[in-house]
């Protein structure tokens, strides 16, 4: 593979028009072809107009007053917003001078959107990479995953087993010519988050409501997306994060480890990077209804007609959305009954990814299902969106909860290594900031090196 320039900096990746113009120009036209470097360039949360990707859902869908914005992740470069993070992590390695092409192998411990972008990013910057991820994951995902040429080393297991996908990650960072791009641990993921994605969301509420952010709903994966609402908070002091899990393995609501199907999200564990201060409240969701929810979406247009969504609305949201984006609109959707938030509030939340790698999550959907007439989507539709309740949410701002919280943390990262006086230091909204503070650092270092080969 040929060397290719380096990217972008973040406040290029926040705000993509102050790119060079011609660079820019290059860029959006290389979006036809995928495998070009200068994709690099189009990570982003915005299109080619600089608006941010984004949705308001319809009331008749959501059965609520406040505004549920998404922001829409499909159009990133490999389909997700997670190859964001992990270019972040490969660029900071590259500029620091710990990374350079044919001497490290690139590992990507995931559940697939993560291992599809650092194979997509390793494709385009001339890196071999090994894609860590268990082995009972949508067929799709291990598809892009192989199209992009990484290799795959599957853990047994699903979703809900993504803890051995990360000892198997360390176990091979024992050879000193491995590299892992961590989202679990690394701070280039938060970073990429608080800066980015919570810029993003501000500018993408502008005009709609009160052009605030009540709350920001996300479940945490890795939980680099959780830091977005670090940035949103300094904006919008009132704001109120939540941490969505699935009802069947509520790790952090109660130490629960039970087995789920909602693909993307993560489990049994506290990432590291994981802001527990700033998180407000955890929020269980089902899986089941994740994924019926995707099956109304996709295939339900007559039954969300007859609810009151509009035919231009039902086309405006096919294939937008993943099983992980549903979970998210669902728990916002809870969040605005149980903070009781008017017509002018919004919450906002992320779809990762969209439909086009969740047909055999509908197809296995489709095995388990005994019918599925209009009927049955019409009362999945009632008991999903429109009569979402407010139970299995836990208020955690308390000095007991986020204790309880570290020493979830604690339980799963001193095994791997971790000092305990770091773990501590996490205690602080300054450690925080400074590792946020990097961005600026990273951002010159990124510019010195432009025109510089890999």
């Amino acid at each position: 593979m040929a060397n290719v320039p380096y990217g972008p900096t973040y406040d290029e990746m926040l705000h993509p028009d102050t790119i060079e113009k011609d660079l820019r120009e290059q860029a959006l036209k290389a979006r036809k072809n995928e495998r070009d470097p200068l994709n690099l360039f189009n990570i982003t949360w915005k299109n080619e107009t600089g608006e941010v990707r984004k949705i308001v859902l319809p009331k008749a869908l959501t059965g609520v007053d406040a505004n549920i914005v998404v922001l829409l992740g499909k159009d990133f470069p490999s389909g997700s917003h997670k190859v964001g993070p992990a270019y972040a992590t490969l660029i900071e390695g590259c500029v620091d001078g710990t990374l350079i092409p044919g001497e490290r192998t690139i590992l990507g411990p995931s559940t697939g959107n993560f291992g599809i972008g650092v194979s997509y990013i390793c494709h385009l910057m001339g890196y071999d990479a090994i894609v860590i991820m268990p082995d009972n994951m949508s067929r799709e995902r291990y598809e892009r995953i192989k199209r992009y040429g990484a290799k795959l080393d599957l853990t047994p297991g699903t979703e809900s087993d993504v803890i051995l996908t990360l000892e198997r990650t360390h176990e091979l960072m024992k050879d000193p010519r491995n590299f892992a791009l961590a989202q679990f641990e690394l701070f280039p993921n938060y970073r990429f988050h608080r800066h980015v994605t919570g810029g993003s969301a501000v500018e993408a509420v502008q005009g709609i409501g009160n052009s605030r952010i009540a709350c920001f709903v996300s479940a945490p994966g890795s939980a680099g997306t959780m830091a977005a609402a670090d940035h949103i908070r300094t904006v919008f002091p009132e704001l109120k994060t939540v941490a969505l899990e699935p009802y069947e393995c509520s790790t952090l609501t109660d130490g629960g480890r039970g087995q789920h199907r909602i693909e993307g999200i993560g489990d049994k564990m506290c990432t590291l990077i994981h802001n527990v201060l700033t998180t407000d409240y955890i929020t269980l969701i089902k899986d089941e209804d994740s994924v019926r929810a995707l099956k109304v979406i996709q295939d339900g247009a007559a039954v969300m007609k007859k609810h009151g969504v509009h035919e231009d609305e039902i086309k405006a949201m096919a294939d937008l959305f993943g099983v992980s984006g549903l979970c998210n609109i669902i728990g916002a959707i809870k969040m605005a009954k149980y903070l009781r938030l008017g017509e002018q509030e919004n919450v906002v939340t992320v779809a990762t990814d969209g439909f086009d790698r969740y047909d055999s999550v509908l197809d296995d959907l489709e095995q388990r299902e005994l019918e599925l007439e209009e009927h049955v989507l019409s009362r999945w539709f009632k008991d999903i969106f429109l009569e979402a309740d407010t139970r299995h949410v836990k208020d955690v701002r308390g000095c007991s909860e986020k204790e309880s919280l570290f020493a979830q943390k604690e339980r799963d990262w001193l095994k791997f290594g971790y000092e305990k006086t770091l773990l501590d230091a996490m205690k602080d909204q300054s450690f925080w900031e400074a590792e946020y503070d990097k961005v600026a650092h990273y951002n010159q270092k990124i510019k010195d090196k432009r025109g510089t080969k890999l």
